[in-house]
């Protein structure tokens, strides 16, 4: 079976070269880096982002040059640029980017055909990996991992959305969501265990694009049922559109400056979530001070401790799989515990009321309403005012989900949690670093002996030590895996497990929204090229790239992400924070036309690159792979 790149670029995640918890890991692919030749005539200093190909070598691999001849050069759409190309990977019929027509482009159901052409061999292998013996651990430990990965979150957003409509939404409607997208994700999409472009971290984020509120809008909760029904009905029309005219392949003009933006816009919106939960704890009684102070005190224990333990596999202290271990699960040991910890002892912690997750009857939708939502009965008005919502959704998930979502969860999904009157659900789980992660297989092993930089380790009585590296040995690629983490997530349903969820106080998804913004900010471009600014250079790494933009130029780049960024969080406030995939949409065009008059092309290939990366999405879009 074919090993996927393990390169990963996010889009609503920090920006990641490594997903791994282990230290100093080492893909089997490293990412490329933009090349372009300065001294052709033709080459012009917009060409970095526009032509369909020129990408450096990976360490190791063969060069451009040496697996493509003069006559390989093909003309850019867009840019009249031309560079050389590896050859295509064709189907009978298939085309390159560059040799592409508008007709072409929009010829209906080709993207999907060709992707099913692409991963047909691999069918039956996605289902049949994850039973052999050697994989049975990867397999178990990802489903106990994902299934927590999956729901708290998703639980962590329903706490809010139960807030702001009033009780419409609410713990049941959020796992079958939860639960539909894994189980359609797994079973129909090409792709089982996708290396992403997407991080998982908008699974829920900003999908409810109507709050209830009788005052302003006078919709009344079933009424507000109908019209998010509308909504989504547009929006997965909207996505089969998509879908169908091949509209993903112009995902290629997407750069890590608009995911790196995005990644720091959602990031910063978990975080004013988290704090918004607990600002609730301070509410009159039965809730007082001490309630506040007690539910900051466990989300912020939850944050730091969850965030410590899972830095220990980038350490060297444990055995290797020992440590391995206990940074995987930091996340799922400290739900289990903080939980545990706001339930004990009997006579001081829970003498303080702390608030809970409400729940509801096993299997039934939080309100006194059919799973079926009777959309029909409303106003023809609001059927044309879900138009423009739907919309707003399917540009979300174009960005945020991007190719898989759209050929997989959006168009059936969103469509199903319309009639249903559940949260729309994006699945981005599956394809998330994360994920990836748990089913990679990782190994402690001796370094090339021809690393003349490595000298072996002395120790007692002069004996030698060989240094060693961990390395990502192969992907356990299957579409089981997430199977299973759906059914988990329905049978989160019955009454036990609900009980158990009611034993949770709503402080720690404070902490989980907390915890998952700050990954996101953390290793973000945005923060760190806004140190680097500020960094004396003269204790960089001697092959630090930025040092060859100066201080202006990095300044100029980090500005326009922040400018995008204040202006996505201010219209955030106000009531038209729905329209906030507009503009994170239009810093695409901005960065393709305005941002290359700013930057000379060695500038930008330093700074920027673009996100869709791996092969096997660079030959869905006809991009040329790398090399």
């Amino acid at each position: 079976m074919a090993e996927p790149d393990l390169t990963v670029s996010t889009f609503s995640g920090a920006k990641m070269s490594n997903v791994s918890p282990v230290q100093n890991v080492q893909p089997t692919t490293h990412k490329a880096t933009r090349i372009e030749d300065e001294n052709d005539p033709t080459y012009t200093d917009a060409a970095i982002q526009h032509s369909p190909g020129a990408y450096e070598a990976a360490p190791g691999e063969p060069n451009v040059d040496e697996i493509t001849n003069d006559n390989e050069n093909e003309k850019d759409l867009y840019g009249g640029v031309k560079s050389k190309e590896k050859p295509y990977p064709l189907f009978p019929g298939d085309k390159p980017w560059s040799e592409r027509s508008w007709w072409y482009e929009i010829i209906p159901f080709r993207g999907m055909y060709y992707d099913v052409l692409r991963r047909l061999p691999f069918f039956v292998t996605d289902w049949t990996t994850a039973f052999a013996p050697r994989n049975w651990w990867t397999v178990a430990q990802y489903v106990v991992r994902m299934y927590f990965i999956n729901l708290m979150p998703a639980i962590s957003y329903v706490l809010d959305m139960y807030h702001r409509t009033n009780g419409a939404y609410g713990i049941n409607e959020v796992i079958l969501a939860s639960a539909l997208a894994a189980i359609v994700f797994s079973n129909l999409l090409y792709s089982a265990a996708y290396v992403c472009w997407s991080d998982w971290f908008d699974q829920f984020g900003q999908l409810y694009p109507i709050r209830h509120r009788r005052g302003i809008y006078g919709l009344s909760q079933i009424d507000y049922l109908r019209v998010q029904a509308w909504s989504l009905i547009w929006a997965a029309g909207f996505h089969f559109i998509v879908s169908i005219f091949n509209l993903c392949d112009f995902t290629r003009f997407i750069t890590d400056m608009t995911s790196q933006t995005f990644g720091f816009y959602v990031g910063i919106v978990y975080i004013q979530k988290g704090i918004e939960l607990l600002i609730l704890e301070y509410e009159p009684a039965p809730l007082d001070n001490a309630t506040g102070w007690l539910s900051v005190t466990i989300a912020i224990l939850f944050t730091v401790s969850v965030y410590l333990v899972s830095k220990v596999g980038q350490t060297s202290f444990l055995p290797f799989k020992l440590r391995y271990l206990v940074s995987s699960f930091a996340f799922t040991a400290g739900i289990i515990f903080w939980t545990g910890f706001s339930n004990f002892p009997e006579y001081s912690l829970r003498r303080v009321p702390l608030e809970r997750l409400p729940i509801t009857k096993s299997f039934f939708p939080t309100m006194d309403r059919s799973w079926f939502i009777d959309f029909w009965n409303i106003e023809l008005r609001w059927v044309f005012v879900g138009a423009p919502l739907g919309f707003l959704i399917m540009l979300l998930f174009y960005f945020d989900h991007n190719v898989s979502s759209v050929m997989a969860q959006s168009r059936i999904t969103t469509f199903v949690s319309g009639i249903l009157g559940l949260p729309a659900p994006n699945g981005l789980v599956p394809q998330c670093p994360w994920s990836t992660d748990s089913l990679s297989v990782y190994k402690q092993v001796d370094k090339p002996k021809n690393d003349e930089e490595e000298k072996p380790l002395i120790g007692v009585k002069g004996k030698q030590y060989k240094r060693q590296h961990i390395i990502n040995t192969r992907v356990v690629e299957n579409r089981v895996g997430h199977l299973i983490v759906g059914l988990l997530t329905i049978g989160t349903m019955t009454r036990p497990l609900l009980v158990v969820l009611g034993t949770m106080p709503r402080a720690l998804f404070a902490g989980v929204f907390i915890l998952v913004g700050w990954s996101s900010i953390e290793g973000n471009g945005i923060t760190t090229r806004t140190l680097a600014i500020f960094k004396d250079r003269r204790l960089s790494a001697h092959d630090d790239p930025l040092l060859k933009v100066k201080r202006t130029k990095l300044a100029l780049y980090v500005g326009i992400q922040w400018i995008f960024f204040a202006l996505t969080i201010a219209i955030s406030q106000t009531i038209a924070a729905i329209g906030f995939p507009v503009l994170i949409v239009l810093l695409i065009p901005f960065r393709y036309w305005i941002v290359p008059l700013w930057f000379s092309p060695s500038e930008l290939r330093i700074l920027d690159a673009p996100t869709a990366d791996a092969d096997v999405v660079l030959a869905s879009i006809g991009m040329r792979q790398k090399p």
